[in-house]
């Protein structure tokens, strides 16, 4: 079992040294024994604040988290199970109001067992309290980081935890909407962790305890501190232009030619990676997400890696640019596939709804977005993706309505044709600018 710290242990563990101002608790009477008067209630939080030292499941403040100001809000399991009850909706409810009063990202620090039995439904609509006040956050365009602690179960991880913008986990966390005094007798309870939820696309990334403060103040200081744009790469393979349609297509297919990778690696002085596409998916063989700092300011990127894209990876870029769109991050994309997989799961799993997600996505971002065709431009699957009018490509990438090959299948043209047909195409980077889909080549600067 992982360890588990309290509430003022993980803010130690997370807050630079003397940074935590907690907030004052609301004002606010309580009913003996509670809404329900539910007979023993009072002894059972009497007990708990001698146990704990805290009066209420949460503690809430602001604090420095490796140079990054940010709203904390730590969960006390041990005070009746980190529950949520009314008292702990108001002090949820004040915190969020302070974060966007004050322009802070919202930190929660999860560790809960649910709603609090004894308040009955009463608990339970504190849930519907921290879904608003986390929706008018986001709307304000401030970012919000959840760290899932053991246990992490119910509504607790249905709102402020699945419901951030970006979710970290400790090794070995319960994460699950069923507590494990709930689910089906037969479950496999290796299903209801931190890494499974990572491997099923719903969290972001595992982190150790001695890397939560670094890696989450990267993560607070790259969604608050957006570029202006995102400039196109240089390019990194091939010098000249080809000189055939064919040409083009076996350049891109090759696999010395520099992948996504390269491509972000020299484009970010550091990046991290948002996963999943929170419905049980993710694609990190075919597309990568996550933003990035160059030049001391943030990018956003979605980069497909080569490979055909799957729905999730699609439905992943979705997300990401949505994020990027309302924090202010202007978005590189890189377009680097054969096509959308197209086999019979891509289609049970909606590939055709995960492409549309993109494409409405890039049409109503208010950002800039900046595109640059590394490889292969496979059909819609990579057009997706694509920026219309600030689109560009390298010397050794195509982009095409349809593969050469699949073009002379449908037409019914003999194999010996697909040379020429790629040539009709007009797919070379040269073509693409003069027919106007592009707005330039990038070139490799050279030596």
């Amino acid at each position: 079992m992982p360890e588990r710290r309290s509430a003022r242990e993980m803010l130690a563990l997370v807050a630079d040294a003397a940074s935590f101002t907690e907030l004052p608790p609301p004002l606010g009477g309580f009913r003996a024994d509670g809404p329900l008067s539910w007979e023993g209630y009072d002894a059972a939080r009497a007990a708990a604040a001698e146990r704990t030292g805290e009066d209420e499941s949460v503690v809430c403040g602001t604090a420095g988290v490796d140079g990054t100001r940010a709203v904390l809000i730590a969960f006390e399991f041990g005070f009746l199970g980190g529950s949520l009850g009314e008292r702990t909706g108001d002090r949820l409810e004040a915190a969020y109001r302070h974060a966007r009063a004050h322009r802070l990202p919202v930190v929660p620090l999860v560790a809960t067992g649910g709603s609090r039995m004894q308040e009955g439904m009463l608990a339970l609509t504190q849930l519907q309290r921290v879904a608003r006040e986390s929706a008018l956050t986001r709307e304000a365009g401030l970012p919000q980081i959840a760290v899932l602690r053991d246990p992490t179960t119910g509504g607790g991880w249905a709102t402020l935890g699945a419901g951030a913008d970006v979710v970290l986990a400790l090794p070995g966390a319960q994460v699950g909407f069923a507590g494990s005094r709930v689910r089906p007798p037969d479950a496999d309870p290796a299903a209801y962790t931190a890494e499974a939820q990572v491997a099923a696309g719903s969290a972001d990334a595992v982190v150790p305890p001695g890397e939560l403060r670094r890696t989450l103040g990267l993560w607070l200081r790259l969604l608050t501190s957006p570029a202006r744009e995102a400039p196109a790469p240089h390019a990194l393979g091939a010098p000249a232009l080809p000189e055939t349609g064919w040409a083009a297509v076996l350049r891109a297919r090759s696999a010395e030619r520099p992948r996504a990778r390269a491509y972000l690696d020299t484009y970010f002085t550091r990046r991290v990676a948002v996963h999943g596409d929170r419905c049980g998916g993710s694609d990190p063989e075919g597309m990568l997400c996550g933003f990035g700092e160059r030049d001391g300011r943030t990018v956003a990127y979605a980069a497909q890696t080569g490979a055909a894209t799957r729905p999730a990876g699609y439905r992943t870029a979705a997300r990401l640019i949505r994020l990027a769109d309302r924090l202010g991050i202007p978005v590189l994309t890189l377009v680097d596939t054969p096509g959308a997989a197209n086999d019979a799961e891509a289609e049970r799993q909606g590939a055709g709804a995960a492409i549309a997600e993109v494409f409405g996505a890039v049409a109503a971002a208010r950002v800039p977005i900046t595109t640059l065709v590394i490889g292969e431009g496979g059909s819609g699957g990579a057009l997706a993706l694509a920026a219309p009018g600030n689109t560009w490509a390298t010397p050794d990438s195509y982009f095409s309505v349809i593969a050469p090959e699949l073009a002379a299948a449908i037409l019914k043209r003999a194999p010996e044709e697909v040379e020429a047909t790629a040539g009709q195409l007009r797919i070379r980077p040269q073509d693409l600018v003069e027919l106007g889909v592009i707005r330039g080549v990038m070139y490799h600067p050279g030596p």
